[in-house]
């Protein structure tokens, strides 16, 4: 290992390599800062310039752009609710409110903070665990899959209100509902496309983040102007946090970049899952705080940064040593890699080992350069939301608009985006929270999938459950899960009884 760590020192440090460094996250967080343009296409943006270098230049310079995007990707999450992006989904559920409540210079700082320390985090685990995590990602079967998602789901009681579990069950249900939209890969039929051609892949997952969060929360400000027709006053622009602060993040940001590189490990887990498990995992441990969860908590805003930048780095731990993408940016980077005439998998520590150990080695140092990057600029980008609302307004919608026509160049989707930003409003007037839709629609095709496979695997028969025992101990955290509510609802019942 050591030989290995100054073998990616020595081919990071050069000048074109940490210039590439550099430039890659500049781009990526330039690219991931735009609503519909996340890593995905930043890295398609790069890979043609990436052919004028040799292969482990090339790499670093995606590497960068990959991180550098996921980075980026925090900021229109936080300043405009429009999380272009699956994995800072969850980061808007937090940061918007934070930034809304005349501290976006506090969201975007604790972002980067957060990311930071989950990146480098995860760098640091990547050089220790790879080979024995590339084993243990490919111990996990179908059926794990299947409960890990079932897991995630169960977590929906992070996202609601007091009181109202039943309505985020029913908002969750509604998105996988969703999800079954388009053709059912493995019986080759087509479900609930209505004969519209335009339905056959499915919704898109950009059209209904934008709909359900950008453009209905502009329609949202034109309903309520009560809530001011002045711009946001920068009332704490300041960077710093205070010591209370730093305490109150430590804990989440730690526990979260643990859970969001091992989740990030997994092939085709990837980081939107890392991020919501994160969050849903410090709401329930937080239990009552203030201010609550979802309306400018720091830790809601800390813990998914933290774990949706630790799975980024997590997800090359199947890609450089089994040659699985863990995630579809991965898939992306994959492909460059077998463009170059490489093929990775175990036998890249052997064969290329200068690739595998200057990838890691530049994201430590990519990490560095995103924070001098980014903490700088955020008074700047803060400002945004010092926009009067007349002009923010059409802004966000036009972001939200041309962010998905610009992936698919379809105006069929621009109809739909529409509908489901109308639908979302209705939703919202009547309390009905966005983010369980958002879960359910993201976890439904990865968990159909794989519940399909193990009921296969296993004759028909439920028993796969239990057979296995990492299967059990997943399927246990997910009754604990699901009980959680329940048990709070009985305690603080009790408790009342009592004071009576």
């Amino acid at each position: 290992m050591i030989d290995g760590l100054l073998l990616g020192f020595g081919a990071v440090f050069t000048v074109q390599n940490v210039l590439l460094v550099f430039v890659g996250c500049a781009a990526g967080t330039l690219i991931g800062m735009l609503p519909g343009l996340g890593p995905i296409s930043a890295i398609a943006l790069m890979i043609p310039i990436t052919y004028g270098f040799d292969p482990t230049s090339g790499m670093i310079l995606l590497a960068g752009v990959y991180y550098g995007a996921v980075f980026g990707g925090s900021t229109s999450s936080i300043l405009i609710n429009a999380p272009g992006v699956a994995g800072t989904v969850a980061t808007a559920f937090d940061g918007y409110p934070l930034a809304r409540a005349g501290q976006p210079g506090k969201a975007l700082a604790l972002a980067a903070y957060a990311s930071f320390i989950g990146g480098t985090l995860a760098a640091v685990l990547l050089v220790l665990l790879a080979p024995f995590l590339a084993g243990f990602s490919l111990s996990f079967q179908s059926a794990d899959y299947f409960v890990l998602m079932v897991l995630g789901l169960s977590l929906v009681s992070a996202f609601s209100a007091q009181g109202e579990y039943l309505k985020a069950l029913m908002m969750t249900v509604f998105g996988l509902m969703l999800s079954t939209v388009g053709t059912d890969l493995s019986a080759g039929v087509q479900r609930f496309t209505f004969g519209r051609m335009d339905l056959i892949d499915g919704i898109s997952f950009l059209l209904l983040a934008m709909g359900t969060f950008a453009l209905s929360e502009a329609i949202m400000m034109v309903l309520r102007p009560a809530h001011g027709g002045k711009p946001v006053s920068l009332e704490h622009a300041s960077l710093k946090l205070s010591s209370k602060e730093v305490r109150t993040v430590a804990g989440p940001i730690s526990r979260s970049s643990l859970m969001g590189f091992f989740v990030g490990t997994l092939p085709g887990a990837g980081a939107t899952i890392a991020s919501f498990l994160a969050y849903g995992v410090e709401r329930n441990l937080a239990g009552r705080v203030e201010p609550r969860f979802g309306e400018g908590n720091l830790r809601g805003l800390a813990a998914p940064e933290a774990a949706n930048n630790a799975a980024s780095t997590g997800s090359f731990v199947p890609l450089l040593t089994l040659g699985i993408p863990g995630s579809g940016t991965t898939a992306v980077l994959l492909g460059a890699l077998i463009a170059y005439g490489i093929q990775p998998g175990p036998r890249l520590f052997v064969d290329e080992p200068e690739i595998f150990w200057s990838v890691i080695v530049s994201m430590y140092f990519g990490n560095l350069f995103l924070l001098a990057l980014n903490l700088p600029l955020v008074p700047y980008i803060a400002r945004l939301l010092m926009v009067p609302r007349n002009y923010l307004i059409p802004i966000i919608m036009f972001f939200s608009l041309m962010g998905v026509y610009l992936v698919s160049f379809n105006t069929f989707d621009l109809h739909m985006m529409v509908i489901v930003a109308l639908v979302a409003v209705l939703l919202r007037l009547l309390a009905f929270p966005m983010a369980p839709l958002l879960l359910g629609f993201i976890l439904g095709g990865i968990l159909e999938d794989n519940l399909r496979r193990a009921i296969t695997l296993s004759d028909g028969s439920w028993s796969f459950l239990w057979d296995r025992p990492t299967t059990l101990v997943l399927c246990m955290l997910t009754v604990a899960a699901f009980t959680t509510p329940l048990w709070r609802a009985l305690l603080r019942r009790s408790r009342g009884n009592r004071h009576d």
